[in-house]
């Protein structure tokens, strides 16, 4: 069994959750601001999906809360299957 080196992935400016579980959706939201704020990124996409909103709900709390977001909308253009957010550059210790 070889070990390989793992992959560098590029970030992009959207980020589709319907891969990952729902109960992943917070840190992957988090995780995935700081990595395009890193990237030099100060605006992001974010889908969600439409459904009950649960989800939307899910990420508009977590960009709410964290500490690199500067504001975030409803996407007009998705009918409320993504959330757009404007991001600051640097670190949260630099917030």
């Amino acid at each position: 069994m070889s070990h390989e080196p793992p992959h560098s992935v590029p970030i992009e400016a959207e980020l589709d959750l319907h891969t990952f579980a729902p109960r992943d959706i917070r840190s992957v939201v988090t995780e995935y601001v700081h990595a395009a704020s890193a990237a030099g990124l100060r605006e992001v996409r974010i889908v969600h999906g439409r459904g009950t909103g649960v989800q939307r709900g899910n990420v508009q709390a977590t960009l709410e809360q964290h500490p690199l977001v500067t504001a975030f909308w409803d996407d007009p253009g998705s009918h409320l299957g993504a959330t757009v957010a404007s991001i600051r550059p640097g670190t949260p210790d630099a917030a």
